[in-house]
């Protein structure tokens, strides 16, 4: 029986599992008795992949089915830093599993999206959690928090995904709210209202913000980068709908 290794975000960590992609985000979102459950989102990396920083081979002769035939759900490889060690060449498919298990495959995009003259509003992933409006569209922002920071402080890579803000992607102040379904609002105004090219270009929202969100509020899509590569994966609202209506309504219930 093969062995996966899988990549999580919720939370960050290296995962060794008997169980195929569909059956380990069923597992992982919805769990086996006390195991907490919610919306998973994990990627599948090359299970030959190898670094120093990570014990897979011994994580790999733990991963072993049961007496009775029962695949080995999951051997932890690592919870700590796990992004940083990685490669996009070892990174694979996305998989986006919702609180009922089901389990959506998104394939790496061919190209990044074009620059809208809008803002934008960020969750973080990985190896960070916080929540930023920006002025920046996706590649500039991941370059300012990576590659040519304008802080003092950098991050080695990032995984983060953009969220739809409707009316107030253009008006802040006087947008319509509309269906969004966030809490925040009013703080969600504020600080956009806040954003200035070229002299405030990000606002923390949420310095830790819970990383369960509709995945109906995906806009464009979610964002992987690793030194100075920036590559995303997502489908459109409307091929969702068409050709992965099942997914698509368990996502939405």
């Amino acid at each position: 029986m093969p062995i996966h290794l899988y990549f999580s975000l919720i939370p960050e960590a290296l995962i060794a599992s008997m169980l195929p992609p569909e059956q380990f985000g069923q597992y992982y979102a919805t769990g086996h008795k006390f195991k907490s459950k919610g919306q998973a989102l994990f990627f599948e990396i090359d299970p030959t992949y190898r670094n120093e920083f990570f014990d897979i081979d011994g994580a790999f002769a733990r991963c072993k089915a049961k007496a009775d035939g029962t695949p080995k759900n999951s051997v932890y490889v690592s919870m700590y830093r796990v992004m940083e060690h990685l490669t996009l060449s070892a990174i694979g498919r996305l998989y986006l599993t919702t609180a009922n298990g089901a389990t959506l495959e998104l394939s790496r995009g061919s190209r990044l999206p074009q620059p809208e003259k809008e803002l934008h509003m960020y969750q973080d992933l990985t190896p960070i959690n916080s929540m930023v409006v920006s002025v920046l569209d996706p590649a500039t922002y991941y370059a300012d928090i990576t590659v040519k920071p304008s802080h003092s402080f950098s991050f080695p890579g990032m995984c983060f995904v953009e969220l739809e803000l409707g009316n107030l992607a253009l008006d802040p102040e006087n947008g319509q709210e509309g269906d969004l379904p966030y809490s925040f609002l009013q703080h969600l105004r504020e600080a956009l209202m806040e954003l200035k090219p070229g002299s405030k270009e990000n606002k923390l929202v949420h310095r830790v913000h819970s990383l369960v969100f509709p995945f109906r509020m995906v806009k464009n899509g979610f964002y992987l980068g690793i030194g100075g590569e920036l590559v995303y994966p997502m489908l459109s609202v409307d091929v969702l709908r068409k050709d992965h209506s099942n997914w698509w309504k368990s996502a939405n219930l």
